[in-house]
């Protein structure tokens, strides 16, 4: 019995090459998503032709798909860049284990020596992203970078300067590709409205988990205080905030239920106001986590395969864990028998 998915070389679907006998994909909130494909090698004629194939060389560009009912979702597309090989005596039991990332790893090759003014963040973004050929869904910043003030310096890999301006904004930055290969370059703050993409169900009738673990950590700031000085004004620059400004998963704030102040200082560099507030924000979005919640599942209970950076709605949890939940990891694990999903999940609020 085969694997339940498709692998597309270079472009062109691959047969052959679906025929592994565990693959694994790795998607976590912000970062690179990796995978590992292994397959059982065999001797022939003396030698061991998967070793030399150039279809699973560093730099082939590998595409995993996972066909549903309703559609064929891409959980990966990107370059080979590690193998790993074990051998036994005589065949029996050696494997080959393919390593990759999605393209963004390509960002990070290159030191980039660069100077940005009189533009936003985002714009920053968005020409770099071009360079990359990326479809670009990009969420617009309001801190600028002037030459009459400071400019932005970049002396870093692309993907890491992308990275650090995500962070200070409260963004993420990721990489999706469709069944067609065409990949869409993600820098936004965590999308927390509209309906789940999938319900897990736990202790009612057609239960989806058969276990799930949560941990719930309140001391963590709920506000942020901090003051600069413009330079060119000499005017003070407030960078306070009292609030997260994310959407709240539940009922109750972690502010809410904490009822009592709970604050940082921001300590960072800025002669714009509007930057200044970003990175604000962007402090309480990271703190804003209190709920983490752990749990596995499968593609055959769900129908469809759970993606980092989508929502979740968890019933069957009480009328306080019940509810929509952030897609923080997935690890998937797809072998002859099952596609099983490990996933990680978060939460910035509950229920009554």
């Amino acid at each position: 019995m085969g694997l339940a998915i498709a692998i597309a070389v270079n472009g062109t679907p691959d047969a052959e090459l679906a025929n592994a006998s565990t693959v694994e994909i790795h998607e976590r909130m912000g970062e690179t998503t990796t995978y590992r494909i292994r397959y059982d090698v065999d001797i022939s004629e003396g030698d061991l032709p998967l070793l030399v194939d150039g279809r699973l060389d560093p730099g082939s560009e590998l595409r995993i798909l996972v066909p549903t009912e309703e559609t064929v979702h891409c959980l990966v597309k990107g370059p080979v860049h590690a193998q790993q090989i074990h051998l036994e005596h005589g065949g029996a039991g050696s494997w080959l284990e393919v390593q990759g990332s999605d393209s963004s790893i390509a960002m990070d090759r290159i030191t980039q020596s660069a100077v940005w003014a009189d533009l936003t963040d985002s714009d920053v973004v968005t020409t770099i992203l071009a360079g990359y050929g990326y479809n670009t869904d990009v969420q617009s910043t309001n801190g600028g970078h002037f030459e009459a003030k400071h400019t932005l310096v970049q002396r870093d890999s692309d993907l890491r300067f992308v990275r650090r301006l995500a962070r200070r904004n409260g963004f993420l930055f990721w990489i999706t590709s469709n069944a067609e290969g065409i990949e869409t370059a993600h820098f936004k703050r965590p999308q927390l409205e509209g309906e789940a993409d999938s319900e897990l169900v736990i202790n009612l009738d057609s239960p989806k988990l058969q276990s799930i673990d949560l941990n719930c950590d309140v001391e963590r700031p709920t506000s942020v205080e901090g003051m600069q000085l413009d330079l060119n004004s000499t005017e003070n620059l407030d960078g306070a905030v009292a609030a997260t400004p994310q959407t709240i998963l539940g009922s109750q704030s972690l502010q809410t239920i904490t009822g009592d102040t709970r604050s940082v200082h921001l300590t960072a560099p800025a002669d714009d106001a509007g930057d200044l507030q970003a990175r604000g924000e962007g402090a309480l979005i990271e703190a804003d986590w209190f709920i983490r919640a752990t749990c596995q599942t499968s593609l055959g209970l769900l129908g469809v395969p759970v993606r980092a950076h989508t929502m979740v709605e968890l019933h069957g949890a009480g009328s306080r864990h019940s509810g929509k939940y952030f897609v923080a990891a997935v690890r998937h694990t797809i072998d002859a028998e099952t596609h099983r999903m490990d996933l990680e999940l978060v939460r910035n609020g509950w229920g009554v």
